[in-house]
């Protein structure tokens, strides 16, 4: 329902001219692809956390171009074309990266890149098409229907949310107590700084950097996860990130609208 909503919301060159900026989307690459899992090589060096853990915060880094950016965006009153577009860009490269990259750093693990295209495919790419088309050839029907989509993937969120802390709750009780939680955390923030700090000059584009570098494909994450690994502890770091991700990331972007807005009215 959010990519159907963007899609009826926005034109494609909307959406390919905040990318036309080509030093930002660089910056905005080099991010998610190079510090990002860099960041959380080194936080598995140094934080005492279980060798299923440590798998399950290096998959979480690997992955990127979360179907909730958009969503972010609006919230942190952020460039939603840029938002869209970046994300778009980072799920496609996501695709090519993984399947690259996590050999060399797990040994052993083999990625089905096929498994996450097509989730990916169908959770993301033909609902934005849908509503790009229909946005291009009945715009007064996609004025109409729009809201309703939007409204709807703001329940769902809702719902998400709720639903994943109550199927979550058991590895939730169980990871109190050790390094897992707190590594999750720290991870969330420094891929939020590391966003942040290459996002500028404007703040609108530092919104959609800092949210889209820490906001994970956790989607991604958990089709590796569950693919090839039998210990729990991986999953549930997983589970972890995507929960407290979620929750963080929304009082971020909240707090980056409210700045925002005093920016507009000053």
């Amino acid at each position: 329902c959010s990519m159907l909503a963007m899609g009826l919301s926005l034109t494609m060159a909307e959406i390919l001219s905040p990318l036309k900026n080509r030093s930002l989307v660089i910056k905005s690459l080099i991010a998610s692809f190079v510090l990002v899992p860099l960041f959380a090589y080194v936080l598995t060096l140094v934080m005492p956390i279980s060798e299923g853990a440590e798998i399950g915060i290096i998959l979480v880094a690997c992955a990127a171009g979360a179907p909730f950016l958009p969503k972010l965006v609006q919230v942190a009153k952020g460039d939603v074309a840029f938002g869209v577009g970046l994300m778009t860009l980072l799920m496609v490269l996501t695709v090519i990266y993984m399947p690259i990259v996590l050999p060399l750093l797990l040994q052993g693990v083999t990625v089905d890149a096929m498994a996450i295209a097509s989730s990916l495919f169908f959770q993301m790419l033909v609902p934005l098409g849908i509503g790009l088309f229909i946005k291009a050839r009945y715009e007064e029907i996609a004025a109409n229907i729009q809201p309703t989509f939007a409204q709807a993937s703001n329940i769902g969120l809702i719902a998400l949310m709720a639903l994943g802390l109550i199927l979550g709750f058991d590895s939730f009780v169980g990871a109190f107590g050790s390094w897992s939680i707190l590594t999750s955390i720290l991870f969330i923030i420094g891929a939020f700084v590391i966003g942040y700090l290459l996002g500028g000059p404007g703040q609108d584009t530092r919104s959609v950097v800092s949210l889209g570098t820490a906001q994970r494909n956790l989607a991604a994450a958990m089709i590796v996860a569950g693919g090839n690994f039998t210990d729990p502890d991986v999953l549930t770091v997983v589970l972890i990130v995507a929960i407290i991700g979620l929750v963080l990331l929304m009082v971020a972007g909240g707090e980056l609208g409210k700045r925002a807005e005093g920016s507009t009215v000053a």
